[in-house]
């Protein structure tokens, strides 16, 4: 069954092809318009303030405006695309993996019984629609921002390059200290979810036999260590998503603060 659902992913992958590249293209203008509001506030301090032309500002801000809702609206594209791709791989393989969840069960006399491909297809459709696929189309426009840092100033630039380095540490951390745990935890919660779903067969045997008690203890047990795992993983992930964000907000305003000391020494125009 592996075999199959390998072929028949790729196959239905491969069908979604122009999708991909569609929100490849998209990605490519989203992330190139992601720095309109930095040419825009040096325009406005460049022209406006130095000026004082209204007309000036007024036209920017609308050329400002219309790139901004023209991102917005390809951000939405990509997304609907994206959206309309998960539905197309639910459509083309649920049935196969459907089939091939029953013949397993059936050829295994019920003992190997699950409906966790089904369930591994979802996670599948929602991995598409989220903004982990979105993060791999983004990814490489990094360097390309690191080097519009550069062209600034080389301060800007290697403070981009710690700073991403920090940021990527942060998120290796987060994977260590939060990866094992909710793999564990997954596999405790399908465990149990099986161990639940044999009891329910078997749901007249254990009444009559007095030992619903006896199993929901179990059961109980089993449900206790997942959501140990998953508050582990939630509580570590919780910790080191704050210094993240911290950290974010911080270089943003130290950026501020480097950029008014570069013009102090006149080594950079305010505009």
């Amino acid at each position: 069954m592996q075999q199959v659902k390998e072929n028949s992913l790729k196959a239905a992958l491969k069908a979604c092809k122009g999708s991909f590249i569609s929100v490849g293209v998209f990605s490519f203008f989203v992330n190139a318009l992601m720095l309109v509001p930095s040419f825009y506030m040096l325009q406005v301090y460049g022209r406006v303030v130095t000026s004082g032309s209204i007309s000036t500002l007024v036209m920017l801000t609308i050329i400002m405006a219309v790139l901004m809702i023209t991102m917005g609206s390809l951000e939405w594209a990509r997304s609907r695309v994206m959206v309309r791709v998960s539905t197309k791989l639910d459509v083309m393989l649920s049935r196969q993996v459907y089939r091939a969840s029953f013949k397993r069960a059936l050829e295994s006399g019920g003992m190997d019984a699950s409906a966790q491909p089904l369930n591994d297809l979802t996670g599948l459709r929602q991995f598409l629609t989220g903004n982990g696929l979105f993060a791999f189309f983004d990814a490489p426009w990094l360097p390309i921002y690191i080097g519009v840092m550069f062209l600034f100033h080389p301060w800007f630039g290697w403070l981009a390059i710690a700073s991403a380095i920090i940021l990527l540490l942060l998120a290796f951390a987060n994977e260590k200290l939060t990866g094992k745990a909710l793999a564990e935890a997954n596999r405790q919660n399908i465990a149990a979810s099986l161990y639940t779903t044999k009891n329910l067969r078997n749901a007249e045997v254990i009444e009559s036999m007095g030992m619903l008690e006896t199993l929901m203890a179990r059961w109980a047990q089993r449900q206790k260590k997942v959501l140990l795992l998953q508050s582990q993983a939630s509580d570590s992930g919780g910790t080191v998503s704050s210094i993240s964000k911290t950290f974010r907000t911080f270089v943003q305003s130290l950026v501020l603060g480097l950029g008014a000391y570069l013009a102090v020494k006149h080594e950079l125009n305010p505009g």
